[in-house]
């Protein structure tokens, strides 16, 4: 649409110039019979007034094209306007899409994670349990190389476990179930003494707080 008002523009500023270059050479031929005319002084003729109201035509038509080409400029520009707008438009939808999508697996994917979590803080009480039970071999194995295994789909999904004492507390990370005075005098206070049950998290963001005993 944009590219025909800019031909059909174009075409009214090639007529005006034919009709402008015929003009001029109706102007020049006038004058140079002005000389003539004055030498035999005589009256505006029939054809001159013919001359004159083409004349007045013409420029009335000149007039009225070029108002038109100032429309269908002005036109152009608020299609060409429209269509940027809606090229921003589509292009943030896009954006937007994308992003929520996004979301969506991010939700999905934590929600199917948070709901394995105490299964596997379940396997490794057994296995803790066992160990220190001194738990047939055998047995002790097999569960072991299941745990492994949830540690493997776990690093798989970027999730890290949060178990580590002695290590400032963090509300981020830790979720402070005691606090007591440490055996040792030299640790300070706000320090996780121990973990009472792990915490996870992918990235920055934390999946389960781990329950933790503080120092005072």
């Amino acid at each position: 649409m944009i590219k025909i008002l800019a031909d059909f523009a174009a075409f009214v500023n090639c007529n005006i110039k034919r009709i402008m270059s015929k003009k001029e050479e109706q102007e020049l031929n006038e004058n140079g019979d002005v000389t003539a005319e004055n030498a035999e002084n005589e009256a505006p003729t029939e054809e001159n007034e013919r001359d004159a109201e083409e004349r007045n035509e013409q420029d009335a038509l000149i007039e009225e094209q070029y108002q038109r080409i100032q429309e269908l400029e002005e036109e152009v520009k608020n299609l060409k306007d429209a269509q940027l707008r809606r090229t921003a438009e589509m292009d943030n939808m896009r954006k937007r899409l994308n992003k929520e999508r996004v979301q969506t697996f991010e939700n999905a994917r934590k929600s199917a994670l948070e709901e394995f979590l105490p299964i596997n803080d379940d396997l490794l009480r057994t296995l803790k349990a066992m160990e220190e039970a001194d738990a047939d071999k055998t047995y002790l194995d097999g569960v072991r190389l299941v745990a492994d295994k949830f540690d493997e789909v776990l690093k798989k999904y970027d999730v890290e476990r949060i178990d580590e004492e002695g290590v400032p507390f963090d509300v981020d990370l830790h979720d402070a179930m005691l606090r007591q005075k440490p055996e040792d005098e030299s640790i300070d206070s706000e320090i996780v003494l121990k973990i009472l049950e792990n915490g996870y998290r992918i990235g920055d963001k934390t999946l389960r707080h781990a329950k933790v005993i503080v120092s005072e």
